[in-house]
């Protein structure tokens, strides 16, 4: 019997596609890698062919063969804490698992409640020293101008944990409005009937995940837990100093306040200022993102849930999303999608 032979199908190469278009395999590549000063009518004749022959490129080899180096840039707010700490371990630890992919990061805080500040910045990078940057600032006019020039000038935009408007889907973080009326449903059915008031406490209501996180809960709150009234968000801006007095302050005015909502990212000053101002402490409280500080509250038992992302997900998402975007092709959507995640005492 004669052994079979297994049918193979050899992948285009760029001397097919150049063959198949009748130009030079040096067109097809200045095409392949977007450089100037060829006719759109030839990119057009380049992106048919690719399509047709089902062709696709080996960028690593291609990167590889020109020795060519991603230079990425998280640009993250100044003033953090924990959460913040979680996600610098994390780009360290990605930076050194994605250096032989040939990528490099770096990180560059800026004071994210100066928004022609963070515009400054981001004015002045260079197409010559970063490929794509991550940036995780408020939601300001100045902010997204400032992305919209660093897209016009060939640097690649990604924001990241906080979405920006003119981005749509493309960004790196967990649907926000979710994660919010997730928030409202734990706190409502943790509180049961009883009636009174809900504290809620952000850094910014400028940021667009606290809009969208408080928008989420009240959503919730108002159709499933009338019994329940939500206040005001109470702004921190990240200043210990304005968070004890704006949170003493409520407990002083308000008696009945039963449930406290942390929407922001950073939750250890406002949560042991609750902790502090509230005598009898109130009976159910919520707050954001995995640390060794919310951890430690879900086991003693004083905090009753946490609204988490991966931040370890998120680093990585972001790096691959930025490199996709400098090779012009898609990622997977399903791995890059980040979750929404409940931790609870019982299964930290």
């Amino acid at each position: 019997m004669r052994p079979r032979i297994r049918d193979t199908v050899m992948r285009p190469t760029t001397k097919d596609l150049a063959r198949h278009c009748g130009l030079s395999r040096a067109t097809v590549d200045r095409v392949l890698n977007g450089r100037e000063g060829v006719k759109q009518k030839t990119v057009d004749k380049v992106q048919a062919a690719i399509e047709e022959l089902g062709f696709v490129r080996n960028i690593s080899a291609a990167n590889l063969a020109k020795g060519r180096t991603y230079r990425f840039l998280f640009v993250l707010p100044k003033s953090g804490d924990l959460f913040l700490e979680e996600i610098l371990r994390h780009i360290t630890e990605a930076s050194g698992i994605f250096a032989a992919e040939m990528v490099s990061t770096r990180v560059r805080h800026v004071d994210e409640n100066d928004p022609h500040g963070v515009a400054a910045f981001l004015g002045g990078l260079d197409r010559d020293e970063v490929d794509g940057v991550a940036i995780m600032a408020p939601e300001t006019p100045q902010v997204r101008d400032a992305i919209l020039r660093l897209q016009e000038r060939g640097i690649h935009a990604l924001p990241f944990i906080s979405n920006q408007t003119l981005t749509g889907n493309h960004w790196v973080g967990i649907d926000n409005r979710s994660a919010g009326a997730t928030a409202g449903t734990l706190l409502g059915r943790f509180a049961g009937p009883v009636r009174g008031r809900v504290l809620v406490v952000a850094e910014t209501m400028q940021s667009r995940d606290s809009l969208e996180r408080r928008l989420g809960f009240d959503g919730v709150m108002n159709a499933a837990f009338p019994q329940l009234e939500v206040l005001p968000s109470l702004e921190t801006y990240g200043a210990p100093d304005r968070a004890q007095r704006v949170i003493a302050n409520a407990f002083a005015r308000h008696d009945d306040i039963v449930g406290v909502y942390i929407l922001a990212s950073e939750a250890r000053v406002p949560l042991a200022l609750v902790r502090e101002s509230a005598a009898a402490g109130p009976r159910v409280i919520v707050a954001h993102e995995r640390t060794p500080f919310t951890e430690r509250a879900l086991r003693e038992g004083w905090l009753d849930a946490v609204i988490t992302q991966d931040p370890g997900h998120l680093v990585r998402s972001a790096i691959r999303k930025l490199r996709a975007m400098a090779d012009m092709r898609d990622t997977l959507q399903s791995q890059e999608k980040i979750r929404v995640e409940i931790l609870l005492g019982t299964n930290l």
